[in-house]
């Protein structure tokens, strides 16, 4: 039996389910989600050297296991406010310096604007905070507030109307290590970029920016990744760390971008940097 012609992936693997009948353990989350990110990456790899029989193999262990919709229920309750999971409260945190009221200390002369990619809910802290003006995209919207649109394909605004059209702050919560390809999620924080509002006079600020969630062991136990080279990388784009936040299972940024500094695009090729067996193969590159 010939395996089906593999369509080349969406850059943001993962869409959401469209009902949620019962609750996961927080165990059977973590589980689920490990286990389906495993088999794709084995799934992968068997088809980019041709073995089919192997692929047959690993594609029939995941539909045992549920499959995508068993997974995507877990990835969203695995996220869900009730188990803590809104990563948009540590950026609210940072720009109220954790005040009650919502309210920064910073001098804001327009409504903010805000690109929330991969949303899972409009009912985030961000969404509540009444700072930002919302736009929300997910591959597989699951409500009416949520625009269905790959950010890889979204048309970016003209120098022109990038002022009225563009974002002051990108969100790239938990979606970049989502993205299976090394070159691929360099090209997605590339773009980041092309939706920012210009600045003028307001380099004291935290915007223009980029929040950035990736799990903790993106950078501390990959063969090819650690903080180190993420921040030459970000800098070779432009951004400079603003904030950082290092919890158990995520580490947080908050990376402002800079867009007088006269720097080209560095080339960051997939390169071990730490051996062990144990360790993943997360990894960014950049052409």
């Amino acid at each position: 039996m010939a395996v089906k012609k593999q369509r080349r992936p969406r850059l943001l693997s993962s869409t959401r389910p469209r009902n949620i009948k019962s609750a996961l353990s927080s165990r059977t989350t973590r589980s689920l989600v490990r286990s389906h990110h495993t088999l794709r990456k084995q799934l992968s790899f068997a088809l980019s050297r041709g073995g089919i029989s192997e692929a047959e193999a690993i594609q029939a262990k995941i539909d045992a296991s549920g499959g995508l919709p068993k997974y995507q229920e877990a990835s969203l309750q695995g996220q869900s406010a009730q188990r803590g999971g809104d990563t948009s409260k540590v950026l609210m945190e940072w720009l109220t310096n954790g005040r009650r009221d919502n309210k920064t200390s910073m001098r804001i002369e327009r409504q903010l604007r805000m690109l929330e990619v991969g949303a899972l809910r409009p009912d985030n802290a961000c969404s509540r905070s009444g700072l930002f003006e919302m736009e929300r995209i997910d591959l597989h919207s699951q409500h009416p507030e949520i625009r269905e649109q790959d950010f890889m394909e979204m048309p970016t605004p003209t120098t022109r109307d990038l002022h009225q059209e563009g974002f002051d702050i990108v969100s790239l919560s938990l979606v970049v290590n989502f993205v299976s390809n090394p070159v691929d999620r360099g090209e997605m924080l590339r773009r980041v970029a092309s939706f920012l509002r210009p600045y003028s006079g307001h380099r004291e600020g935290l915007f223009p920016s980029l929040f950035l969630v990736l799990p903790v062991s993106c950078v501390t136990n990959s063969r090819y990744q650690d903080e180190k080279r993420l921040e030459a990388i970000m800098e070779s784009l432009r951004f400079k760390r603003a904030k950082r936040k290092l919890s158990s299972k995520l580490v947080y940024y908050l990376w402002k971008y800079e867009a007088e500094k006269d720097e080209r695009s560095k080339v960051f090729k997939k390169e071990e940097i730490k051996s062990g067996k144990s360790r993943n193969n997360f990894a960014i590159v950049l052409r």
